[in-house]
């Protein structure tokens, strides 16, 4: 199953951190790209770039100006995480049989109807407010199972070997990393 995320209305004076965040948390946890709506943040797309060029792996964000197009032509099945939904443990089971392209919708200030009545599941992660960023990690990792905390990013020039008494960071040297990241932007609703 191939994971991209939506992230919606991301405000870059408000949101700067929280996206950029919630982004790494996709990438780390096994998505292949993240789109997000909002305003529109070339600071933040060339912070992912940047973050997939020295680290590795392959990864792709894309702006778009509404979630309306990305959501009505989808070619998989789309999960909206929110607080109101089926509760993450149960939705999870149904998700990961799925052989199909996976949406992950995460919310912003005000989520629009029309993504609770465009997702095949309203996915709930404790039905009580709190982060998105901890809402994606823990269903990527109810999706994944462990799985998702062993993706391998070839390519990058930096590279963390678990040392638990230290930090253990192997630089490649002299050279820029390989990964592939890539940027997109589409500004049609």
């Amino acid at each position: 199953m191939t994971i991209t995320v939506l992230r919606l209305g991301h405000r870059p004076q408000r949101d700067k951190r929280l996206s950029t965040h919630l982004i790494l948390c996709a990438r780390a946890l096994g998505a292949e790209k993240v789109i997000y709506t909002g305003m529109r943040d070339p600071r933040l797309e060339e912070s992912i770039v940047s973050v997939v060029n020295e680290w590795g792996g392959s990864f792709d964000i894309e702006y778009t100006a509404s979630h309306r197009g990305v959501i009505r032509n989808w070619d998989g099945k789309i999960v909206h995480l929110t607080m109101y939904g089926l509760q993450a443990h149960e939705a999870s089971r149904e998700v990961k049989e799925i052989d199909e392209p996976l949406l992950i919708v995460v919310g912003g200030a005000k989520v629009p109807w029309d993504v609770y009545e465009g997702a095949d599941w309203n996915v709930s992660v404790t039905t009580q407010p709190h982060s998105e960023v901890s809402a994606l990690a823990i269903f990527m990792h109810l999706l994944q199972g462990d799985m998702a905390l062993q993706h391998e990013f070839p390519g990058g020039r930096l590279k963390i070997t678990p040392n638990p008494k230290g930090k253990d960071v192997e630089i490649e040297g002299g050279r820029r990393g390989r990964g592939s990241a890539k940027t997109k932007s589409s500004e049609s609703t």
